[in-house]
C-alpha cells in the first residue's frame, strides 16, 4: 500500500484534531515552533481555535514541507505499534532509563529497546521502565528527575541526552557527579576511528558518549554570489556574511554546542560576529528548501548533517563539511556506578553495534562504537571543545553569557 496517497488530514483541520487523531505528530509540532502543543491543556484550548493552514501561515512555514513531516511521522507509526505506548510502563520495574532521543532515530531505537527489554527480563528476571521523550521537547523534564532526588538512590539508573546544559549543571546533576555516583561503563575503551582527531573519552571516567550530532553547512550557491565558499567556521565570521546565515536556534542542544565551540575558538568577538551573521532561525527541514523562499533566503545554513541528505540533487544547495571539523553535540550516557541491580547488559546494548548503526545509518549521528561503519569520508573531521575545557568552565553560565552576546544584549 502506498501510504503517501492516504489523506490523513486536511489543511483546514485544527491542530487539536490532528494531534488527537495522531498523537505522534505532537513531536513534529514541538520541533517546529509549536512548543505549546506539548502541554495538553494548551493543546486542547488553543489547538481547537486554529487550523493547520492558518497556523503555518502565522509561523511563515512552508505547508508542503510541514505536511510531509507530519505524514512521515504518521507513516512511521502506522507501520508498527507505537512503542512509546506499549513499552516502558511497568510501574514496578527495578531499573529506570530517562532521557531524550533525537527525533529521526527515536522510533527505531525504541523498537530495538522494547525487544531487548523483553529478552533482558526473561534472562535476568528484571523489568525495565523508561521515560524516553523526543529531544525536541528539551531537557527541562529530565531535570525534574534530578531535582526531586534526595540522594543517589532516588535517581534513575541510566540517563541519555544530547547537549551540555543538563549534565553539566553543578547545581543539579553536578552534586551527584562530584560524589562519584556515575561511571563510564562502556564495553569498549577504543573509540571509532572516525574520531581519531579528538579525545572524546572522559578522562575522569564519569561520562559516557554513544554518538554525536554533527553541525555542517548548507550553502545556497545562487544566493552566495561572488562571495567565497565558506570552508571553515572562521569563514562564517567574515563581515561579508552579515545577515546571510540561518541557524538552528530552536534546536537548543546543537545551538548551545555551536556557541560553546565558537566562544572557545574565537572568543566573545566570534560569538558576536556569528550573531551579526544571523538572518533568521529556521528548522532544518525548512532550511533544505530555503531556495524556494519568496523572500531573501539565507546564503548559508548551519544544520545537523542528517538534514543535508534531504536536498535535491543538482539544485543550488551544496552541503559543506567544515575543513576544521563539524562541531558536535554529544549524545551522552550517564550510568550509575553502584546500581543496586545489574545494569551492565543494558549499557552494553545502548553502546552496541546494533544501536550504533541505528544512530549512524538512520539518523546520520556518527556512533562512537568502534565496530560501526559511520560511512563518512576520511577527510571529515570533528571539532570538539575538549574535556579539559568542560571541566574548567561553568558550562550553563557560559552558554547564558554567549546567548546574550549572540543576541546583542551584552556588548
Amino acid at each position: 500500500m502506498n501510504t503517501e496517497k492516504i489523506q490523513y488530514f486536511k489543511d483546514t483541520d485544527t491542530l487539536f484534531a490532528i494531534t488527537e487523531k495522531y498523537p505522534q505528530t505532537i513531536e513534529v509540532f514541538a520541533a517546529n515552533g509549536f512548543g505549546k502543543m506539548v502541554d495538553e491543556d494548551k493543546r486542547t484550548t488553543l489547538g481547537k481555535t486554529i487550523s493547520l493552514k492558518d497556523a503555518l501561515k502565522l509561523k511563515n512555514k512552508n505547508i508542503d514541507i510541514f505536511t510531509a513531516l507530519l505524514r512521515n511521522s504518521i507513516d512511521g507509526e502506522s507501520q508498527s505499534e507505537d512503542v512509546t505506548l506499549r513499552s516502558g510502563k511497568d510501574e514496578d520495574a527495578e531499573i529506570m532509563i530517562v532521557g531524550g532521543l533525537p527525533c529521526p532515530v527515536r522510533i527505531p531505537l525504541l523498537e530495538g529497546l522494547d525487544k531487548f527489554m523483553g529478552e533482558f527480563k526473561e534472562e535476568h528476571g528484571l523489568s525495565v521502565k523508561h521515560d524516553l521523550k523526543a529531544a525536541s521537547q528539551g531537557a527541562g523534564w529530565i531535570e525534574t528527575y534530578i531535582d526531586k532526588a534526595k540522594g543517589e538512590e532516588d535517581l534513575p539508573e541510566i540517563f541519555i541526552s544530547a547537549g551540555f546544559e543538563t549534565f553539566f549543571d553543578n547545581k543539579r546533576i553536578g552534586r551527584f557527579i562530584n560524589n562519584g555516583s556515575f561511571a563510564d561503563r562502556l564495553p569498549f575503551k577504543n573509540t571509532n576511528s572516525d574520531f581519531a582527531n579528538i579525545d572524546i573519552m572522559d578522562p575522569k571516567g564519569d561520562y559516557s558518549m554513544i554518538g554525536v550530532v554533527p553541525a555542517v553547512f548548507l550553502v545556497n550557491e545562487n544566493v552566495l554570489g561572488d562571495r567565497p565558499m565558506p570552508k571553515t567556521w572562521e569563514d562564517l565570521l567574515d563581515p561579508c556574511f552579515a545577515n546571510s546565515i540561518s541557524l538552528p536556534v530552536g534546536d537548543f542542544d546543537l545551538f548551545s554546542s555551536i556557541l560553546i565551540h565558537i566562544f572557545k575558538e574565537y572568543g566573545e568577538d566570534g560569538v558576536r560576529k556569528l550573531g551579526k551573521g544571523l538572518l533568521e532561525s529556521m528548522h532544518p527541514a525548512e532550511m533544505v528548501k530555503s531556495d524556494k523562499k519568496k523572500a531573501t533566503p539565507p546564503a548559508i545554513t548551519i544544520m545537523p548533517y542528517f538534514f543535508t541528505k534531504m536536498t535535491k540533487l543538482g539544485g543550488p544547495m551544496k552541503a559543506v563539511w567544515p575543513e576544521d571539523g563539524a562541531i558536535i553535540s554529544p549524545i551522552f550516557l550517564l550510568s550509575k556506578r553502584n546500581a543496586k541491580k545489574n545494569i551492565q547488559p543494558i549499557i552494553d546494548f545502548l553502546a552496541s553495534k546494533e544501536v550504533g548503526e541505528i544512530l549512524s545509518h538512520h539518523g546520520l549521528f556518527p556512533s562512537i562504537n568502534p565496530s560501526v561503519d559511520n560511512r563518512l569520508e576520511k577527510e571529515n573531521k570533528f571539532m570538539w571543545v575538549g574535556w579539559g575545557y568542560i571541566y574548567s568552565h561553568d558550562i550553563p553560565k557560559m552558554i547564558a553569557h554567549c546567548e546574550k552576546i549572540f543576541n546583542g544584549s551584552e556588548q
